[in-house]
């Protein structure tokens, strides 16, 4: 909560799709489980009890003096099933505090998982559900709640048998391509020996759990494999589009999409044909391993990852497309759908959730794609290294258009940090003028010694006002140079220029 709600900030705080102010001077207001309904089903947030909204959008105290009954109503409903699908809340997280000599109830709410979502109110799931934006709460429409009751599912929606469709639709040529691929990655596998409709099974692409007893597609194979007009019964809103537009003066200098009727259409081969169009002007050190030159660097890797994830992590169900853009000055991958794990789980990484799981094991069988859930982290990374600025991912709720998830990867050099050049360049100044410094003293000491070879050292330093450690120090070096030298012994000794 503490991220979410700190008492000595309460003047600073406005609010946003983090934190909704009640006023709640005639008790608990009904407004609030729309809002607790749509934090949970967005990033969470806190609801604070007991306080305004002015004009300005800053807040003030309603002058609210129940606060204990008011909290004890909020359990009660909390856990009334008619009231609220499911309780999140946690007693011991609600506080009271005080601010001006007023109470005001502060209570956070958790962001539900995706077992729970969606969590709606009153009993009614597609009436009572709601999401959250920064202009408020907002009822999600009938498509947002079925989206989160797929999202639900351990198995994920592309592991459905379609008995009504037939392998033998797949374009022949994707299928070929990806044995192809398979097969160089794992020579000497059982997998490679199988006939197409057997290697199909194992890579979950196709089932043979079905009525007829025969092998039919899935909907990940149909989605991987499947000709562009086969692909769109299934799946209606289905469409891929990547759009290059690398000079202003042309809408796209390439475009690519899936109803063009130039290839499949199917996953795929639009992978296979966007990812080298992205990656095109990435610089291609020469690199070696064994007798093989090493086309692909870290960023050709990154992006390579995140092309994959934005296809495997679509929602094909959703009114909306797939839109992979290149610009001169950045890459955008969007995708239908939100983050099944939320975007903080997302950027933590460790935990791998894709939204269709076959498609990910068959890009993963191809040596794309983290299963542990690294992706992500180490795209971030990557883009660390290479000085580049820093990814930005946005998650989209729809309000009039569907969810929607964003990756954009700059391409741009990160801008140097003003303040750390300046404290670089005073460092820098600092050591010339120490340098400076211990220079001019090694020439004054050899200066007093060409003027008076039998001179002390505590008169060195005397003359100098500097302690003996640095005088011995001076001459030390003085004489590795071979500049002087010292004869004789004690207080009958004396220094010799080295002409």
């Amino acid at each position: 909560m503490d991220d979410m709600f700190d008492l000595a900030k309460f003047d600073e705080y406005k609010e946003d799709n983090r934190r909704e102010v009640k006023a709640a001077e005639g008790g608990l207001p009904q407004s609030l489980w729309d809002t607790y309904s749509a934090m949970a089903n967005t990033y969470g947030g806190v609801i604070i009890c007991g306080v305004r909204e002015r004009k300005d959008g800053t807040w003030f105290t309603t002058g609210m003096k129940n606060a204990e009954k008011l909290k004890k109503n909020l359990w009660d409903q909390a856990n009334d099933q008619k009231k609220v699908s499911v309780n999140l809340l946690t007693e011991s997280d609600i506080k009271v505090y005080e601010v001006d000599g007023d109470v005001i109830l502060v209570i956070p709410v958790p962001m539900a998982d995706r077992e729970t979502k969606p969590v709606y109110i009153n009993g009614d799931l597609f009436r009572g559900t709601f999401k959250r934006t920064n202009e408020g709460d907002y009822h999600c429409t009938e498509r947002e709640v079925k989206a989160m009751i797929r999202d639900q599912a351990t198995a994920s929606p592309d592991m459905k048998v379609l008995e009504d469709e037939e392998i033998s639709d797949f374009d022949a040529e994707s299928v070929r391509a990806y044995r192809l691929r398979y097969e160089g990655r794992h020579a000497n596998a059982a997998w490679t020996k199988l006939p197409d409709d057997r290697f199909l099974v194992q890579i979950g692409a196709a089932s043979d759990k079905t009525k007829d007893g025969r092998i039919h597609p899935t909907a990940a194979g149909l989605l991987m494999f499947g000709q562009e007009y086969r692909i769109t019964p299934q799946f209606p809103e289905y469409f891929l589009d990547y759009r290059e537009k690398l000079n202003p003066d042309i809408r796209w200098t390439d475009r690519v999409q899936s109803q063009s009727g130039d290839f499949s259409g199917n996953v795929f081969d639009f992978f296979s044909m966007v990812y080298p169009k992205i990656t095109a002007d990435f610089k291609k050190p020469f690199m070696t391993e064994g007798a093989y030159r090493v086309e692909e660097t870290p960023k050709h890797l990154a992006v390579r990852e995140a092309l994959a994830n934005c296809l495997v992590n679509a929602d094909y169900f959703q009114s909306w497309s797939v839109v992979i853009e290149r610009y001169p000055d950045r890459i955008v991958m969007s995708n239908p759908g939100t983050i099944i794990l939320g975007k903080k789980q997302m950027l933590r990484g460790g935990i791998s959730e894709p939204r269709n799981k076959n498609l990910f094991k068959m890009f993963n069988l191809l040596g794309i794609g983290e299963h542990a859930g690294s992706g992500v982290p180490d795209i971030f990374d990557v883009w660390r290294t290479e000085g580049l600025e820093e990814p930005v991912v946005e998650e989209q709720f729809g309000v009039e258009t569907p969810d929607r998830t964003t990756l954009i990867l700059p391409l741009g050099k990160k801008e140097p940090d003003v303040s750390q050049l300046s404290q670089e360049k005073s460092q820098e100044k600092s050591r010339e003028t120490k340098a400076d410094e211990i220079a001019n003293r090694r020439e004054a000491v050899y200066e007093l010694i060409r003027n008076t070879p039998g001179i002390t050292t505590p008169a060195l330093a005397k003359a100098l006002a500097i302690t003996d450690r640095k005088v011995r120090t001076v001459l030390e070096q003085l004489k590795q140079s071979g500049r002087i030298r010292f004869e004789g012994t004690g207080r009958g000794g004396r220094w010799i220029i080295n002409e």
